[in-house]
This record gives structure tokens, sequence and C-alpha cells, in this order.
């Protein structure tokens, strides 16, 4: 169940309301007259099943009040209703399955956009990267995985695909290079403030590293796991648990290559180099194919439902 939140301009409500009355995903209306300052006119609460939120939001659209007005979505945790019982039982469609496109198209601009957050993250996780691979720790890599930022811009990549928002997917891109640049140029420059304090050796970069050196030798299994932790992370985001976003961070390897990318400069590394390299390409490419993938089929499944409520609702009754 979601709950929806309107400012409207006055002359709209009515409007807005019988669009509300009339769809039986609807559980619940409130109205407030004159409640809204900025646009000056009134406040609609209701509240919705998540498999209908995408169709009514279309109608909304239509009517121009995105433009108008203000229109906010929140999760309802937990609630007590019959009527709401009614009209989750009255959409057809699973509310686990139900992908709405607002709130995802909405969280891959919060996630994509390049500031400073991003970049000392994304900084401090290749740095931590560097580290582990210098000490040749397991542990350590899997701690820069985790911490780093860069799969909210790379599933924006399929969800600007889906959606054909363009602005969206230049956005992505520029924040995965720049990101990416920024936190190998960070961490390169300290590398080699590391090599002059004799603190790392070439031996630790170039030697036998075999907790790491999945880092620099990709291989078919590289992108295999990028590409399943890639339909898992997106499926992840689509229906907000984020539980599982947690295994993808620490199953992909793209901050530990860029990590060593960076060792591999500062010691003048090629073989090391381009093998990680080669390894974040893989690992970011496939994770983008893979987004996009899972994206469009949740997409392709999910018209088919939108296409049988209209025939579903007219042969159901209410539950008693």
């Amino acid at each position: 169940m979601l709950k929806l939140r309107i400012l409207s301009p006055t002359a709209m409500t009515d409007d807005l309301v019988e669009i509300l009355e009339a769809d039986s995903a609807v559980s619940g209306i409130a109205l407030m007259r004159g409640a809204s300052v900025k646009p000056v006119g009134d406040v609609i609460l209701a509240d919705l099943a998540r498999e209908a939120t995408n169709d009514l939001l279309d109608e909304l659209r239509e009517l121009g009040l995105h433009r108008a007005g203000t229109i906010t979505i929140e999760p309802v945790q937990t609630w007590l209703s019959h009527n709401g019982f009614d009209a989750e039982m009255h959409t057809p469609g699973s509310s686990a399955d139900a992908v709405v496109w607002a709130e995802v198209a909405q969280r891959s601009y919060d996630e994509s956009e390049l500031n400073w957050t991003y970049l000392s993250f994304m900084s401090l996780a290749t740095l931590l990267a560097a580290v582990a691979i210098a000490n040749d720790s397991q542990i350590l890599i899997i701690g820069a995985m985790v911490l780093g930022p860069e799969f909210g811009a790379i599933a924006a990549l399929g969800v600007a695909l889906v959606l054909r928002r363009f602005v969206l997917f230049a956005v992505a891109v520029r924040t995965l290079i720049l990101g990416f640049v920024a936190a190998i140029g960070v961490t390169t420059l300290l590398c080699l403030l590391a090599r002059v304090l004799g603190w790392i050796t070439i031996e630790d970069v170039t030697g036998p590293r075999p907790a790491t050196a999945f880092v620099y030798t990709p291989d078919k299994w590289s992108f295999i796991v990028a590409v399943i932790a890639a339909a898992a992370g997106v499926l992840s985001v689509t229906s907000a648990r984020s539980g599982g976003l947690i295994g993808v961070f620490i199953s992909v390897t793209t901050v530990p290559a860029a990590g060593n990318i960076a060792l591999g400069i500062a010691f003048g590394a090629g073989s090391t180099t381009w093998g990680s390299l080669t390894q974040l390409s893989m690992n970011l490419g496939g994770m983008a194919v893979a987004g996009w993938a899972t994206l469009a089929l949740q997409q392709a499944l999910w018209s088919r439902v939108v296409v049988r409520r209209p025939r579903f609702l007219r042969g159901h009754r209410p539950i008693p």
C-alpha cells in the first residue's frame, strides 16, 4: 500500500477527486480545502494499492498535475483497513512485483548525481581496495566493495534505456567516468607517496597474490557474475528490498579493479594495470546490459498485468 499526497490548484481539485473515486485501487481519500499555500489550492490524501500506481500517475500526468501542483508518493509500512485489503485484492498482480517507475526514476537520478559525497565514497573505497591488494587481504577487498557507491549509477543506465530518459543516461555515464577517474587519480597519488615512504614495494604489486589475483585476471566468470549480480541488484532496487544489494556489492570486481589500476600506474606495472582495466570494463559492461535486460523484462511482464486490469475489474465483485 502507498500513500498519495497531492497539492492541487483549486481548479483541478474536483477532477482529481473524481479520478481517485473512480479507481477501485484507491481505498481512502481525504480532502482539505484551501490547505495548500503553494500552489494555492487544496491538499488531497489517498491510500493506493501499489500495483495500480503507474496507471493512476499516467492519468494525473495527462491532466498536467505534475506541472501545476505536486505529487508525493510514500510507502505505508503497516496498515489496518478492510477497504485497503479489498483494493489490493481487486488490483491484478502482486505488490512485491509491482514496479513504480516514477519511484525508480527518481532514485536513479538521486544515486547517479555526481557530488562531493559520491566522489568521497568512491575515493575512499578505491584507496581501501589498494591497501587490500598490497596486503593481499580478502576481508579488506570485501570492505572496499561494500563501500563503493557505483552501483546506483550503473543501475541508472538500465533505467534510462528502458524509460528512454537520455538525460539520465548522460548523467550516469558522466558520474561513472569522472568518479572512477577521480578515485583512481587520488589513489595513484597516495600510492606514489606510499612507494616513496617504502610502505608498499613493487613486490607487493607484482608478486604472488593468491587471495586477490582475481582483480587483474578476468575470465568468463567475471562477466557471468556481473550479469547475475546486476540482475539481483535491479530487482532489489525496483522492489525496495535493499537487503539483496549487499550481495551485489560484494560480488562484482569494480572498485578492487580500480584500486589495482592505481597501484599499477604508481609502480609502472603494465600487466596488472591492463588486466584490471579489462576486469573493470567487463564488470561495468555486464552489469549495465544485465540491468537493462532485467528492467525491460519487468516492464514487459507488468504491461501484460496492466492490460488485464480493466477486464479483471469488470468481472470481480467486492469482498463482503
